[in-house]
């Protein structure tokens, strides 16, 4: 085991840096005569592939909340942390079918447009602020502080703010050529992504299987988990009982059973992959056939991903049980194990040159992340608020130079945030604090969606209603209720968190509350409305929208049916 880098493991990572800079520069010269265009700009217009298009979503998504928390949250509770991955498919599928059609019939660049459309400009502004603040002080920073946790952990944690400066000029150099630049080049980050988390993936299990003395024999490293930590393989938590261990508790509190399938997990899933403007713009700009194949690309590539991050979590932890000096050496941190290590504790396993792959494969998670997230905080700033209330009539060029001087004091913020993680995000585990507070607004942004798609009387104080709403019932639920009313009511049952010795109701659970109750204000204060009954702004639809091709719905039947028969096998 080498927790260092070698000659060979900078020589692999600097051929990745040269691969994915010439080519993103080589891209940029291309279109640098159109640069000046906000729609190039930002939306790349409409010339994203499908296959980039799927990529991109792809590569942005996967980040070091993934590699780094998923992987640690493997290596705490196992395969079920996979429902994110494998749920999130079927949201996918949803989106192309459902929410892709509405998009681009109507024209939407920026989900503030499509509010202010549906809505009114209030709404609109109300949720962009809340986006904006959202993706920088959740997204963006955790993204950079987990990244430089995970690489400082290989190359050396004296060059943890380095390695974080050096994230986010990477990021910003990407960020700054435009939505075609990052595109194009997150079809190669995914490429190395695939390849170096493979390779991890293979190299943990050989390394397991060598341990129990069954030589390096992947088959023999994949039997020996089943075997050694059967209950990390249960996909569905069982509700804690006064018997129930304290790691049985805090895994329930993150995913609690089969009540997480009900709601909160939709929800979240759902909101991010169809209401969020980091991810639907790669698709916005291109036509209705390219994108749903672009979102059902990236919906295959989600299902395969639980290799990649879960696994080597979950042969992390069997090795740690199983009394591998080097990996308890690694994974304890003041006498206590740090479940985030996971990863970069498998990857010192790895071979010089492997080893370099597999940082590249990191560093392209968290460049693509970074970037895709700057350039959403970019358009929104520039488009839903710069142009419409501070400048009106300012020319292309200039929008495109206040997007990217958006982008540039982001970064800076991110840093400053993270530089010493001012917002805890190492104390409340990197998974965790994400899906947390992301869940704070998530409930009532899409009930205000959701809402606003597919019911017409759905009203513009009904939406004000349902974000703030949303917002406030999210913090009562999360920090009050328990101790107001109880820990065991009609709505929810609230446990232990043994980290604090504070009762908590598990936050997926919490989420399906607030999003019911949203969506019953939302209809009631629509109802009372006798303005509602004839809404000129209802977004217009219709039946034949919805209608898929015959190789789509191939597609998505088997993309139904592998996700069916994991959870028949691991439930």
């Amino acid at each position: 085991m080498n927790n260092s880098l070698g000659y060979g493991d900078y020589l692999v990572f600097l051929i990745y840096f040269f691969i994915v800079a010439g080519y993103g520069y080589w891209i940029y010269k291309k279109r640098q005569s159109k640069e000046t265009d906000t729609q190039s700009f930002f939306l790349a217009e409409g010339s994203l592939t499908w296959w980039a298009i799927g990529a991109s979503m792809i590569a942005s998504n996967i980040s070091a909340e993934q590699f780094v928390g998923m992987s640690g949250s493997g290596f705490s509770m196992g395969l079920a942390i996979s429902a994110y991955e494998w749920l999130a498919a079927i949201s996918l599928i949803i989106v192309a079918v459902f929410f892709m059609p509405i998009y681009l019939k109507n024209r939407i660049f920026t989900m503030p447009q499509f509010l202010k459309q549906r809505y009114n400009e209030k709404v609109a502004l109300l949720m962009a602020i809340f986006w904006l603040f959202l993706y920088v002080f959740v997204n963006l920073t955790s993204i950079l502080y987990l990244g430089s946790v995970a690489i400082s952990n290989l190359a050396g944690t004296q060059y943890f703010h380095l390695i974080m400066i050096l994230l986010a000029i990477f990021a910003l150099v990407i960020t700054l050529g435009g939505m075609k630049v990052i595109g194009y080049t997150d079809v190669i980050q995914v490429i190395f992504l695939v390849i170096g988390g493979l390779a991890a993936t293979y190299l943990a299990l050989t390394k397991v299987s060598e341990h129990f003395g069954y030589g390096k024999d992947f088959i023999a490293g994949i039997d020996q988990l089943f075997k050694k930590a059967p209950e990390h393989f249960d996909m569905i938590f069982d509700k804690p009982t006064t018997n129930s261990t304290e790691a049985e508790v805090k895994n329930y509190l993150s995913l609690p059973g089969v009540a997480m399938l009900l709601a909160g997990q939709w929800i979240a899933n759902l909101n991010y992959w169809g209401c969020n403007q980091y991810i639907t713009q790669r698709a916005l700009g291109a036509d209705l056939p390219t994108a749903r194949k672009g979102i059902l690309f990236a919906a295959f590539l989600k299902i395969m991903m639980p290799i990649i991050v879960v696994l080597p979590g979950i042969a992390a932890f069997v090795l740690y049980k199983g009394g591998h000096n080097d990996v308890q050496a690694a994974m304890e941190v003041g006498g206590k194990v740090n479940a985030d290590r996971a990863y970069s504790t498998v990857l010192a396993f790895l071979p010089e040159g492997l080893r370099g792959l597999s940082m590249a494969a990191l560093t392209a998670a968290i460049v693509a992340s970074l970037a895709g997230k700057a350039n959403s905080i970019s358009t929104i700033f520039t488009l839903d608020i710069y142009k419409k209330y501070v400048s009106k009539e300012a020319s292309e060029k200039k929008l495109v130079w206040t997007g990217r001087l958006t982008v540039l004091l982001a970064m800076i913020i991110a840093i400053l945030f993270t530089w010493n993680d001012w917002l805890n995000i190492g104390g409340e585990g990197g998974f965790t604090f994400i899906q947390k507070y992301t869940g704070f607004v998530s409930p009532g942004i899409f009930a205000v969606f959701l809402l606003g798609f597919f019911w017409k009387r759905t009203t513009s104080l009904a939406a004000v209603a349902g974000i703030v709403g949303g917002f406030i019932l999210s913090v009562l639920f999360n920090s009050y209720f328990p101790q107001w009313f109880g820990h065991e009511t009609l709505l929810y049952t609230a446990y232990i968190n043994p980290d604090n010795g504070l009762y908590e109701i598990p936050f997926l659970t919490s989420m399906g509350w607030v999003f019911a109750i949203c969506v019953a204000l939302m209809v009631t204060l629509s109802v009372l409305d006798p303005k509602s009954r004839n809404n000129p702004k209802a977004t217009q639809y219709d039946s034949s929208m919805f209608k898929v091709s015959n190789g789509m719905l191939a597609m998505i039947l088997v993309i139904l049916g592998i996700i069916a028969a994991l959870y028949v096998r691991f439930w």
